[in-house]
């Protein structure tokens, strides 16, 4: 038996359905789940996804995978053999005996414990067309510090995928690490999908050595129909060899020109000193700064330093809050009901300096609510950090004091 901590477990709260099975099948599962989903709203638990029932989602991934008649591009930082990768992979081979151009990339340093050596030969034993982000050489090497953190699908041209999500059975709960595991992600339609294309496609010329023309796989090549959307959708990349530091410049931007508030999900919190003033001035202003970090970290070191810069956060009026059902690996922002950002990029040395990240920005797009009142429904069920829970011993603050050293490391 597997029991997800949740509010179920702490508190005696909860939402039941009794479900009958007929030779294995489910009987009126979707009427099951859409009664037990009325029940969690009437007792604000959150949605079905919070109580971990995720599987749901994954079919839906799947199926539009399973659509994909041209090619798909997938690139990864972490794939780890499972129930996820094992039932995408199998995807995959499908497509490929259709005829469908399937590419997949992983960085090599993110799946060094969990793939074996050189597993792109394996995939391309299927006729998978892959490789490996930075491979791993038998010399100490600054460039491992340069880590391919992006998460992207693109099938066809027309339909994307982004968000924390990688592929690994902790993300969808089939497996339990740290509690309940919280991500997000973002399917995106239209023509904003060529600029994941292109995200895509510019590293794996790179990384191949060849000069690829991107005009086969442009939005409306197998796509004739005009697409329907509403507001703005702006995909970005950040690469830490070209100087522009475009995801904390995001960050700081929906900080800076935001007049009520700013929610923030992130599974780290190790800012450097412009972001931490950013954030204490836009309270001091009058802002309502609310930040969901993890109630139970997959990092002890990290969350160690995070402690370290919450007194000054919390003194300037900010709202901290701990993940209390487990770990919060989402990356996300809103602000004034306006403008969202979903990605990769966690709040952290690496992600905003190192590593090769990419998200997307909203602009009064239904997707920004929707990233909202998910985070309200978070506030409901996370723990808020107290001036008083700050307060340490003289040996811890002087331990934390050292890990400023090392957060570029961590």
């Amino acid at each position: 038996m597997n029991v997800t901590l949740d509010e179920c477990f702490q508190f005696g709260l909860g939402a039941f359905e009794t479900i009958g099975i007929e030779q294995g099948i489910p009987i009126l599962l979707d009427k099951h789940l859409k009664r037990l989903e009325r029940a969690a709203d009437f007792l604000k638990l959150g949605s079905l996804s919070e109580r971990g029932i995720t599987a749901r989602k994954i079919e839906k991934y799947l199926e539009e995978l399973k659509k994909a008649e041209h090619y798909i591009f997938m690139e990864f930082f972490i794939v780890s053999k499972g129930y996820m990768w094992d039932t995408i992979l199998e995807v995959l081979k499908e497509r490929v005996n259709d005829g469908v151009e399937v590419r997949f990339m992983y960085d090599d340093v993110g799946c060094v414990d969990l793939l074996p050596y050189k597993y792109y030969k394996e995939l391309e034993r299927f006729g998978i067309m892959a490789m490996a982000f930075n491979p791993i050489k038998p010399f100490v090497s600054t460039a491992w510090n340069n880590r391919d953190h992006r998460k992207v699908v693109v099938i066809d041209g027309h339909t994307a995928y982004t968000g924390g999500l990688n592929l690994a059975d902790e993300y969808i709960n089939k497996i339990e690490r740290f509690g309940y595991w919280k991500d997000a992600g973002l399917k995106v339609t239209g023509d904003a999908v060529w600029n994941f294309t292109v995200m895509f496609l510019q590293v794996w010329n790179a990384i191949r050595k060849t000069d690829e023309g991107y005009g086969a796989f442009l939005p409306h090549k197998h796509y004739e129909e005009a697409f329907q959307g509403k507001g703005f959708i702006q995909p970005y990349a950040d690469n830490p060899l070209d100087h522009e530091i475009v995801g904390e410049n995001v960050y700081l931007n929906i900080i800076n020109t935001a007049n009520h508030y700013v929610y923030i999900y992130t599974p780290y919190l190790i800012i450097d000193n412009e972001m931490t003033t950013a954030l204490c001035l836009a309270a001091k202003r009058g802002v309502d700064i609310k930040i969901v970090t993890p109630g139970i970290p997959d990092k002890k070191l990290a969350v160690s330093y995070t402690h370290l810069t919450l007194p000054q956060l919390v003194e300037a009026g900010i709202h901290i809050y701990e993940y209390t059902p487990g770990f919060i690996h989402a990356k996300c922002f809103a602000s004034d009901d306006k403008v969202a950002t979903v990605g990769t990029i966690n709040m952290d040395y690496r992600s905003l300096y190192l590593h090769f990240e990419n998200g997307v920005f909203m602009y009064n797009n239904d997707a920004v609510m929707q990233v909202k009142h998910d985070m309200e429904k978070t506030f409901e069920i996370s723990q808020r950090i107290t001036k008083e829970m700050c307060q340490g011993s003289l040996k811890k603050t002087l331990a934390q004091s050292v890990l400023r050293l090392l957060a570029p490391l961590l």
